[in-house]
């Protein structure tokens, strides 16, 4: 438990809450409708857009998740890290752009399932629905992760109940994100990513002062730092940048950049970000056993970084850097939900809903709704936000991300070859994540991901091409 002055860690964490709600108050007063409830009217600038984009992907996996898998393992981190750095840059390079474009091009697509439906030509909404579902599933567990850092963090810092903890997460996230939607999650996600690297930055270098040891000093005494690692451990690692082509709540943010041009900037920007949060949090991770002095627990791993600021920062300080951790938790779960809640409201029960008080209304309710299902999923004990992420984050990436790749890329494929490729993908990651030992111990994105892609290709080559929608 963290021994800091809860005083001074309340009035660190009010100060967040208060910044927080001042941009979610305006953000709130300048959204009138559903296009800038869920996209913020397509103006979001350069930098918004890295930083945003960039708080939203790593969340409190970045402070939590990673620092706890480079305590138990370096070298895993390692390679953990350089998949998604190319992953990024790869995501940014390619699909960024085009999308931007696409998505406006059809109709000013507000939501990556009618992106699709869209592009594909489907008068049935078939496609457009299961894409919809695929995403509130993973979606669901991908914000449980969220909770659980976050009641990790609270019940931690606060000494309070677990559940207790969970609950008061969510809760805060629910308030804020309903109310200013897009805009309102975009600004405090560009705040949160420039408290995050903050308290990064601060613990790592504070890490490598006590300790004198520094990630390049372990490489050095290592015999065969990267030959020492299984190839299966290798390839998993790498397989996460993958991931990225799918991620719904990353991709918005490149449709909603005020200008496509405006992405290489962005792009430039979000990639010293992404790195430079990488290396701190693998550093302070892997130097918690010297600092600490004593190996945690399995379980305990994961609360690295907290306890580091209890060890090497004044009250104040490590008051700052928790709210760090809630930023990147709050970040990404805002995202994470505001996206779900479009599936529902937008894409599955959007013919149902009419007027746009009563559209925002009911996107305000579906964002509660989330809230409350991934909180009462994360109660439960025992929970490692690292496996969570790695679950939804396999999901995303092998339903969505093959279909949307083709869908920019290919002037023949076809709704049903789409409409496969994410069954396919979805239905692969949840068998591949129920079994285990063999080929199974293979992160399932790697498979599913690649079965998404043949199966489009197949369907393609049995059903004739459908001739994509023409420019309105």
């Amino acid at each position: 438990m963290i021994s800091t002055d809860p005083s001074q860690l309340f009035f660190a964490f009010c100060g967040y809450f208060l910044c927080v709600g001042i941009i979610g108050f305006v953000a709130f007063r300048t959204t009138t409708d559903v296009a800038g409830f869920l996209l913020g009217g397509r103006r979001l600038s350069r930098r918004v857009t890295a930083l945003s984009a960039g708080a939203s992907d790593m969340s409190g996996w970045l402070l939590l998740g990673l620092p706890g898998l480079a305590y138990v393992s370096l070298f895993e981190s390692i390679w953990v890290a350089v998949g998604l750095t190319l992953g990024t840059y790869l995501n940014w390079l390619f699909i960024a752009k085009p999308l931007r474009e696409q998505t406006e091009r059809y109709d000013n697509a507000l939501t990556i399932p009618e992106y699709l439906q869209r592009r594909f030509n489907d008068p049935t909404h078939l496609l457009r629905a299961v894409a919809a579902l695929s995403m509130v599933l993973f979606f669901i567990f991908y914000t449980v992760a969220g909770f659980v850092a976050g009641g990790k963090l609270f019940a931690a810092a606060f000494a309070i109940d677990y559940s207790h903890a969970v609950i008061l997460c969510a809760t805060l996230v629910a308030t804020y994100a309903s109310f200013g939607g897009f805009k309102a999650v975009a600004w405090t996600d560009a705040f949160q990513a420039g408290l995050m690297l903050f308290a990064l930055l601060l613990v790592a270098a504070l890490a490598i002062n006590a300790t004198g040891v520094s990630l390049v000093a372990e490489f050095a005494v290592s015999d065969d730092p990267f030959n020492s690692t299984p190839a299966i451990v290798v390839v998993s690692s790498l397989a996460w940048g993958l991931g990225y082509f799918g991620q719904p709540h990353i991709l918005t943010r490149f449709m909603a950049i005020t200008n496509s041009e405006d992405l290489v900037g962005s792009r430039k920007f979000a990639m010293r970000w992404t790195v430079l949060g990488l290396i701190c949090a693998i550093t302070l991770g892997h130097l918690g056993t010297r600092v600490l002095g004593s190996a945690l627990p399995a379980d305990e791993s994961e609360k690295v970084f907290i306890y580091l600021t209890q060890q090497l920062l004044y009250p104040g300080l490590a008051g700052v850097c928790l709210a760090g951790i809630l930023a990147a938790i709050m970040s990404t779960a805002d995202s994470q939900i505001l996206v779900a809640s479009a599936a529902l409201t937008h894409d599955l029960l959007g013919k149902v809903l009419t007027g746009q008080a009563n559209k925002l209304y009911w996107h305000r309710v579906t964002v509660a709704l989330v809230c409350g299902v991934a909180a009462a999923m994360a109660i439960g004990p025992g929970q490692l936000v690292f496996s969570i992420v790695a679950y939804a984050w396999a999901g995303f990436g092998a339903s969505l991300g093959p279909c949307i790749i083709m869908s920019l890329y290919s002037t023949n494929t076809s709704r049903w070859g789409a409409l496969t490729g994410i069954i396919v993908g979805a239905v692969c990651v949840v068998i591949w994540e129920s079994q285990d030992g063999g080929i199974f111990d293979v992160y399932s994105l790697l498979p599913g991901f690649c079965l998404s892609f043949a199966s489009i290709a197949l369907v393609n080559r049995c059903f004739p091409f459908q001739p994509v929608r023409t420019d309105t």
